[in-house]
């Protein structure tokens, strides 16, 4: 197997973060939370869409060391970047920021303008969620940012207990604000509610129409699988125009149809449905987010009826779904697809906003060397760049 990127223990993250801040700030900070990166299974795109997915928070963090300060400056170090970045809190607003620590301080604004005490703290970031995989590294930012600063607010902190449902979603509606009005890139609500409110040993089934939540017990080893994130590091940025244009399409599609969301279509009615639309990339992206949503469906069907073989060939149709349909895939994604199934996976899809990003491949237990293997042939056959490769379990949410 090529690099397989192991997560750090909660000791050695928290470690790593007090050191980072140490050397950079000569001081100890209040405390160190972190946040986890998160693979869905299925679901792809429909959160914007008012649907169904099903992520799982990975067992890849992202800490965060922070200490309060007694004004409004902001300064954040980053073990991947170089220098401060630093703002003030007035100074944040929509179109205002640039770079990496937009997210951070994204947070801090949609915490305050939410009526919650915050002022200026000092932070730093160590992470072990890999970037521009499509595995939400900038959720697992914003989210670690989130708890710790809601911890920091303490018995001031308004309204129900950032430990609690509620509260926990109320975070992560905050994050997604930070990501959308201030980072610039317009998600979903998926990743950060998969950072906020998954569960170790469970699947998140996350209804986006209402914020509802339903806890799916996801436990591979039992039945002698396990699931490889295939990090093709095709990078995907989500601010680069391609995500924001698919989430337009479904919208006016949406407004032509007389729907609120997309997800209001029955699937039994798509095909007269997509009669009215006039325009064949609409229908292509309105057909995706329609079956897909059915396919969350099956998908947990299937798990909760032990139907592996039934669940690999749901992934499989999504894959195709998001290739052919929403046009979201890329060319490292779908050898890397292919090559998986070729190699004895039960079912492989692109996950993650596409574009570049990763794949993850459902496996018989033990044999992730061998098809990591495989895969990285093809890479290198093709004149790709090395792959990376991670084994998903389903961990615990920002703590």
């Amino acid at each position: 197997m090529s690099e397989l990127i192991r997560p750090w223990t909660e000791e050695e993250g928290a470690q790593a973060a007090r050191e980072m801040f140490a050397r950079t700030f000569d001081s100890e900070p209040d405390g160190v939370w972190s946040a986890p990166g998160r693979v869905n299974l299925i679901g792809e795109h429909t959160d914007y869409n008012g649907g169904l997915c099903l992520p799982i928070a990975l067992p890849h963090r992202t800490y965060v060391a922070l200490r309060s300060r007694p004004d409004s400056t902001i300064r954040l170090a980053s073990g991947r970047e170089d220098g401060l970045w630093t703002t003030r809190l007035e100074d944040i607003a929509p179109g205002s920021l640039s770079g990496w620590g937009a997210y951070a301080a994204g947070v801090a604004w949609a915490l305050a303008t939410d009526g919650q005490p915050v002022t200026g703290f000092d932070a730093v970031v160590e992470s072990r969620v890999p970037y521009g995989a499509g595995l939400s590294s900038s959720a697992a930012l914003e989210c670690a940012f989130a708890v710790a600063l809601a911890d920091g607010a303490g018995s001031a902190w308004v309204g129900p207990s950032p430990a609690s449902e509620e509260g926990r979603a109320r975070l992560a509606a905050a994050c997604v604000r930070a990501e959308n009005e201030i980072a610039g890139a317009p998600t979903g609500g998926m990743d950060q509610a998969a950072a906020l409110r998954c569960a170790s040993g469970y699947a998140l089934l996350l209804d986006c129409r209402d914020g509802s939540v339903r806890q799916v017990p996801f436990d591979l080893a039992s039945a002698g699988l396990e699931l490889l994130v295939i990090d093709t590091r095709a990078e995907h940025q989500l601010v680069d125009g391609q995500y924001a244009d698919r989430r337009a399409t479904c919208e006016a599609a949406a407004r032509t149809l007389g729907v609120t969301t997309l997800r209001e279509i029955d699937p039994s009615e798509l095909p007269g449905t997509l009669d009215r639309l006039d325009d064949e990339r609409a229908r292509k992206r309105v057909r995706h987010i329609v079956t897909e949503i059915a396919r969350v469906v099956e998908f947990v069907d299937h798990l909760s009826a032990g139907d592996v073989a039934g669940v690999g060939a749901t992934m499989d149709a999504s894959h195709a779904s998001l290739r052919d349909d929403f046009e979201v895939s890329a060319v490292e994604l779908d050898v890397a697809v292919e090559v998986a199934r070729a190699a004895g996976a039960l079912g492989a899809r692109m996950t993650g906003g596409g574009f570049g990003g990763s794949a993850i491949a459902l496996v018989p237990a033990g044999s992730a060397p061998a098809v990591s293997q495989a895969v990285l042939r093809a890479f290198a056959d093709a004149g790709f760049g090395e792959p990376a490769f991670l084994i998903a379990t389903a961990s615990a949410a920002a703590s």
